[in-house]
This record gives C-alpha cells, sequence and structure tokens, in this order.
C-alpha cells in the first residue's frame, strides 16, 4: 500500500510541476515607443504629458520597469532628428509605438509597417493617408483626433445660434 501512495504523490507532483514552474516565472515585459513632434526632454509640459501616460498606465496595471518599459524620443521639432527617432524605435520592435502630431505618425509609417502605432493628436489622418478611413484604419496605424473635421459646420451652427454681447 505504500508503495501506490508514494507513486500518485510522485506523480501528482510531477504533473504539477509545470504549473509552479509557470507560476515562478517572471511576467513579460512589454514596450511601448513613444515618439514626440514637439517638446523636448527638458520640457515642463511635455513632462507633464508623460507622468500622465504613465499615471494612466500604472492604473491599468502597467508600471514601467516592473512589467513594462517605455522608450521616449524626443525630437523637439526637428524633422531630421524624428526620422532617425523614428528607424531607432522601429528598430526596438515595441509592442506598440505612440505617435503624437501628424509629423511623427509620417516618419513611424515610413520607418514601419508591421509594428502597430497609435496617434494622438493626428490632423486629418485619412487626408494625410495614414488611415484608410476612421472606422476601418487597415494597416498598422489607428488612434483619434482632437477636432473631427466633419462637424465643423455643426460648430460653425452652434456659434451662429450664440447671443451675441
Amino acid at each position: 500500500m505504500r508503495r501506490r501512495e508514494f507513486i500518485a504523490l510522485a506523480g501528482g507532483a510531477v504533473a504539477a510541476w509545470p504549473t509552479a514552474a509557470h507560476a515562478q516565472q517572471q511576467e513579460r515585459v512589454r514596450r511601448i515607443g513613444v515618439l514626440t513632434a514637439t517638446g523636448a526632454a527638458d520640457d515642463p509640459e511635455a513632462q507633464a504629458r508623460v507622468a500622465a501616460f504613465r499615471q494612466t498606465l500604472q492604473q491599468f496595471g502597467w508600471t514601467d520597469g516592473r512589467n513594462l518599459q517605455i522608450d521616449i524620443r524626443w525630437s523637439a521639432g526637428d524633422v531630421d532628428q524624428m526620422r532617425k527617432n523614428a528607424t531607432d524605435l522601429a528598430a526596438l520592435a515595441p509592442d506598440v509605438i505612440l505617435g503624437a502630431g501628424n509629423a511623427s505618425v509620417g516618419a513611424l509609417l515610413e520607418a514601419t509597417r508591421t509594428v502597430p502605432i497609435v496617434f494622438v493628436t493626428a490632423a486629418d489622418p485619412v487626408g494625410a493617408g495614414f488611415v484608410k478611413s476612421l472606422a476601418r484604419p487597415s494597416g498598422n496605424a489607428t488612434g483619434f483626433l482632437a477636432f473631427d473635421y466633419s462637424i465643423s459646420a455643426k460648430w460653425l451652427e452652434l456659434l451662429k445660434k450664440l447671443p451675441q454681447a
């Protein structure tokens, strides 16, 4: 009887071994690239935006240095530097790249057609050729706008209705 108990115990331990080993493995570190069109590393406003980005990610369980690595490239309006930074970020093969502004998105799309790109504050991404449409972007780029030109007529209509001072 003791032999059977030992074999059952050993068999159970061997079966559970992969699960225990898996639980001990470290969580995969995800990588996010960030390319800015304006701003510099010493710009307080740019730093505030990056801090807000990190804080929001942390609220969802993503902490820079623990399960996330954020690679930021500052271009400070220099188009040549932006192209170089886009190429550098694409070469790192991050899980996603965040592009802020049309110039950075254009440079990123020149650098890679495989790494997912999420754009913010892009003006007319359809007209710029970044996406085929906002509803179905296709390709490796998607994002959102600060202003949708299709509602500009509605804004003018609302402005006309405001009482004049």
